[in-house]
């Protein structure tokens, strides 16, 4: 169904089922709208968490290199499996 085809189906219901269908279209699009910004606010406070990290090792004047992370992966084959 193409959008001038909605239209004219609009077109063609009484007053009262157009108000419902714009009274749902309204709840739908402030769900969507919402969820954008939860998404833009998730990604906006994952940034400023880096950034306030980066602050912290600045400040405390942290230095740390490779070396620091080497070994830190177990690498044991797991957990015995009984067949």
């Amino acid at each position: 169904m193409t959008l001038q085809e909605i239209l004219e189906a609009v077109d063609e219901l009484s007053v009262v089922e157009q108000t419902s269908l714009f009274n749902v279209l309204q709840v739908k699009l402030a769900k969507t709208t919402h969820k954008e910004q939860q998404d833009k606010n998730r990604g906006e406070r994952f940034l400023q968490g880096i950034l306030n990290f980066r602050a912290a090792i600045e400040r405390e004047e942290l230095v740390f290199s490779d070396d620091d992370f080497a070994n830190l992966r177990d690498r044991s084959p797991g957990r015995e499996i009984d067949l």
